[in-house]
């Protein structure tokens, strides 16, 4: 007869708190039984269960993803591994640009500069911009004539009051991801223009202040991914902006 644990021995011997398997549980991950108390009883089904749950989440997968990897038996893991490793690419870049601004402000204090917080701050946004740019700069170089860039610095300056640049550049990194991972969609499905939707809203604040020649020129740069995207860290890849374009197509 296989074991069965209460809820404190499992959280003793996996490591993980009552609370969150408790949390795991209401998520529909876990189903332990239940005793004739009312008390949780985790047998060896559910414990390989929950094995399989710590071990996708120390790899990185969201909750979300890993319910429906062990959901469905048949479930597409070559896409949702394709989408991680898509999430781990990006951080591996953002982390490289973040170890080199700090090499570079290490350095300037061991010259004896004296800089506190407010101009440590300063420094990294003005550190991260500047990489930014000097990444993009050869490759709107390639795709944009000097007019068409100054008429995107221009469009800049009339974005509304408040605007936070950083935060929206974070808001297409999650869209982008989230409709990674959801891909493969029908494009003309529900779910996939309601992404499109999203997609749409998102890019609003920019369309408001561009010409259609600028917005033309920014498809035109998107429809060439292949040539650039291993240049700069995109906030998606070139598979969603296919799916964008595909969903647009099929819309109505």
């Amino acid at each position: 007869m296989e074991p069965i644990l209460d809820i404190a021995t499992v959280a003793r011997k996996t490591g993980v708190t009552s609370r969150a398997l408790r949390f795991y549980e209401a998520r529909g991950l876990i189903r332990p039984l239940r005793t004739a108390s009312g008390r949780r009883a985790y047998g060896a089904g559910e414990l390989a269960r929950l094995d399989a749950i710590l071990t996708l989440k120390r790899a990185g997968f969201s909750l979300s993803v890993i319910a429906a990897m062990l959901s469905d038996r048949k479930a597409d893991l070559g896409k949702q591994v394709a989408a991680r490793l898509a999430e781990v690419d990006l951080r591996a870049a953002e982390i490289a640009e973040t170890r080199l601004l700090l090499q570079s402000l290490s350095s300037r204090i061991d010259r004896g500069e004296t800089i506190d917080v407010a101009t440590l701050c300063s420094l990294i946004r003005r550190g991260d911009e500047k990489m930014s740019e000097d990444k993009w700069q050869p490759v709107l170089d390639r795709f944009y004539s000097v007019e068409e860039r100054q008429a995107w610095v221009d469009s800049a300056t009339r974005m509304p009051d408040g605007f936070d640049q950083q935060a929206y550049a974070e808001t297409w990194k999650d869209l982008g991801a989230r409709i990674e991972a959801a891909l493969p969609l029908d494009p003309a499905g529900a779910r996939a223009q309601a992404y499109l939707a999203e997609w749409r809203a998102l890019l609003e604040p920019f369309a408001r202040v561009a010409s259609p020649e600028m917005m033309a020129g920014a498809e035109r740069l998107y429809d060439r991914m292949d040539e650039w995207q291993g240049e700069v860290a995109s906030p998606f890849s070139s598979r969603v902006w296919a799916f964008v374009q595909a969903a647009s197509a099929a819309e109505g």
